[in-house]
């Protein structure tokens, strides 16, 4: 484990900013992002037999959707926060759903190369500093089948300023910057992923402005190598 991400780890988990599950859930309903969570699952067009991991899964909202919409397909949910990952794990088993859910960090993903379909995340990249962008990124390609693809919703975008009441009141606001112009489509770009795209933006007076990104993993190599998950098991 890279000294940069062990000291991100520690960093996460003694901060007090944190929302809890319960606040986080209550936000969500609040500002209805229940719809975005499924135009972004549309977006992806998840098929039958297909593997799709959620990075960032927070209480599972977006990998429990997924699940319901295609039951055929097998749905794992990434998170470092043990509170989160088992309130997703209750609303799953409330749903009668199957979901996976793993304690772990989009940068260093437990999983093998080529190992995916889809990779799906919400409102989690902003979170993330300059080079923790970089390599979630990486970390993305490496595990996406070729042909798979990434399917990024967040705030900003090329199209204007990320805006409204959430990007103000952010304690991370400063962070929201670099999500701004086209640095998400470089950083997609620079990870390898060919011709990554903004697929539609829509803007509000409480989030602002947010975007739908997508990219697709080529037929070429992904990156070399991948660490086996705190429980020695691959997916």
């Amino acid at each position: 484990m890279g000294a940069k991400v062990r000291e991100h780890r520690e960093a996460h988990s003694h901060a007090k900013h944190d929302p809890s599950p319960l606040v986080y859930d209550s936000v969500f309903r609040l500002l209805g992002l229940g719809s975005y969570h499924k135009a972004l699952v549309e977006r992806a067009d998840v098929r039958e037999g297909q593997r799709v991991l959620e990075i960032g899964c927070g209480t599972g909202n977006l990998a429990v959707l997924v699940r319901r919409l295609q039951a055929g397909a097998e749905v794992v949910g990434l998170d470092p926060d043990p509170r989160s990952l088992a309130r997703a794990g209750r609303k799953a088993g409330r749903a009668g759903l199957r979901v996976r859910f793993d304690r772990g960090f989009a940068q260093e993903l437990p999983y093998p190369d080529a190992s995916f379909d889809r990779v799906l995340s919400a409102f989690m990249f902003h979170h993330l500093g300059p080079e923790e962008k970089r390599g979630t990124l990486r970390e993305v390609r490496r595990v996406l089948k070729p042909g798979g693809s990434l399917h990024l919703l967040d705030f900003g975008g090329e199209n204007g300023h990320s805006g409204g009441l959430m990007a103000r009141l952010s304690h991370r606001n400063e962070l929201l910057r670099d999500n701004l112009g086209e640095s998400v489509l470089a950083l997609m770009r620079e990870a390898g992923f060919a011709d990554p795209a903004e697929e539609a933006s829509r803007a509000t007076r409480a989030l602002g402005r947010v975007t739908y990104y997508r990219a697709d993993a080529s037929s070429g190599q992904p990156g070399t190598g991948w660490r086996e998950g705190e429980d020695g098991q691959s997916p």
